[in-house]
């Protein structure tokens, strides 16, 4: 299930604005080019040891969300076959038959489409946002077990039939997803929802490179997350075996899928509090009042202090607080930023999520009249947020960029980079509007333009 957030992180630029700093009119005007689109996908590759990644799977594997623990494996036996219902989403299609060519190239799963009225493993049905979330309000989207339509599953909705840990192996699963959210949103929730159609039903935060993570910071199939699904339907496994059966397949099925992943030390237990899953859940989720959100985000970095870790959770506690204390206390916000983004920036698989801290640093140099701070920031960050595939964050990105360029008098070089920044945008947010408002948003950061510049 992907969560909603209710703070997006690009959102939150708009409390780094001056209040004197003029609105770009230009950008309300402008014919927004055609949507850009990402072709060739990057290939990545985990650089876990074996030991680390079968540790990963069997958490991954006989747990769901919630904590409750799968007394057995399940996974589709044969074939596998998707088809699309509900609502037309225009990308949909080009996004899924991707998907599709990926997991059959780099996890070997035998899946292919079927036609939308033909029986199906797994039926994707797209819904309107609001009554997806009128069914499960933090949800932006989900799969359940055992039902083929919406229809069905608000019939069986409290009916044992769709209790996971009583599956024995998979059949049939139905997507639920919006079709009035972007294309990059409907993206996102096809390739969480997918792959735990398919394999894995929990989350882990201690995760770094994965979509099997509720910070939301990669969502598109990874390399690990590849691996973990070409474990998942090795011909060693089959659906009803026992943990310890699992446990015992899985060192041979990495070795074989993995081989530069042999070796490596023992593998430490270090299990995430449900306390600070509570804590970083309360700060992000769309319920609590602002500030219970920061006595949250406060408690999150807190226990992740207490609990001595260095490691992708302290990081993403501190940019939570500095998320939720940009319009209040904006000092605590940029060392919280800063803080995270060093821990981020340390570790080779986390350079996307430094990447989000960089939007934020490169907001505030450019707030604050240091535009070429602002550039080399950005251009830093560029690579790893192209080669996750997020056109929001990239967009975002780029119209930064941009508005640094035109205060450095530089008009040609600025007119290029928004124009392509409002491609990238139209996938990453969708509609015209949103596209000219998350504009308007980055012009205004931006010190007033000169009169040389009008």
């Amino acid at each position: 299930m992907r969560i909603v957030f209710s703070l997006l992180a690009a959102a939150t630029l708009a409390a780094c604005a001056a209040p004197q700093a003029p609105v770009d009119r230009r950008v309300p005007e402008l014919d927004l080019p055609p949507m850009k689109t990402f072709s060739t996908p990057q290939v990545t590759r985990t650089s876990k040891s074996n030991r680390e990644i079968a540790r990963d799977f069997m958490e991954l594997s006989f747990a769901l969300e919630s904590g409750r623990q799968l007394p057995v494996f399940t996974r589709f036996e044969g074939p596998v076959t998707v088809r699309v219902t509900g609502r037309n989403a225009p990308s949909l299609g080009r996004d899924l038959d991707r998907l599709l060519g990926r997991l059959r190239r780099e996890a070997g799963i035998d899946i292919a489409r079927a036609a939308p009225d033909a029986p199906a493993s797994i039926t994707i049905e797209v819904v309107a946002r609001r009554e997806l979330q009128r069914a499960v309000p933090q949800a932006a989207c989900f799969v359940v077990p055992r039902v083929t339509s919406w229809d069905e599953f608000r019939r069986f909705r409290n009916a044992p039939r769709l209790d996971w840990t009583t599956l024995e192996t998979r059949e049939t699963m139905a997507i639920f997803l919006p079709g009035d959210v972007s294309p990059q949103e409907i993206r996102d929730c096809l390739h969480e929802e997918l792959a735990q159609a398919l394999g894995p039903l929990n989350d882990l935060y201690r995760l770094s490179d994965s979509v099997f993570n509720d910070d939301n910071f990669h969502t598109v199939l990874t390399g690990f997350d590849m691996l973990i699904l070409a474990a998942t339907y090795a011909p060693e496994l089959r659906s009803g075996m026992s943990r310890d059966a699992v446990a015992a397949a899985l060192p041979g099925i990495l070795n074989r899928l993995n081989p530069r992943g042999r070796g490596g030390g023992p593998v430490s237990s270090d299990p995430t509090p449900r306390a600070w899953i509570n804590a970083i859940e309360t700060a992000l989720g769309p319920r609590a009042t602002s500030t219970r959100r920061r006595v949250a985000a406060r408690e999150a970095v807190a226990i992740a202090t207490q609990e001595r870790w260095t490691d992708t959770r302290l990081a993403f506690s501190l940019y939570a607080l500095g998320r939720l204390t940009l319009g209040s206390e904006p000092e605590l916000a940029l060392a919280s930023f800063l803080q995270a983004g060093a821990l981020y920036r340390s570790n080779e698989t986390t350079q996307l999520q430094a990447a989000h801290i960089s939007m934020q640093l490169a907001a505030f140099a450019l707030s604050a009249g240091q535009p070429d701070v602002a550039i080399d920031i950005v251009d830093d960050a560029l690579r790893p947020v192209a080669e996750a595939e997020n056109a929001a964050l990239l967009s975002t990105l780029l119209m930064v960029k941009a508005e640094a360029l035109d205060v450095l008098g530089r008009r040609d070089e600025a007119a290029e980079v928004r124009l392509d920044s409002l491609g990238w945008a139209r996938y990453g947010f969708g509609s015209d509007v949103e596209v000219r408002a998350r504009a308007r948003e980055i012009a205004a950061l931006a010190p007033p333009l000169r009169s040389d510049r009008s």
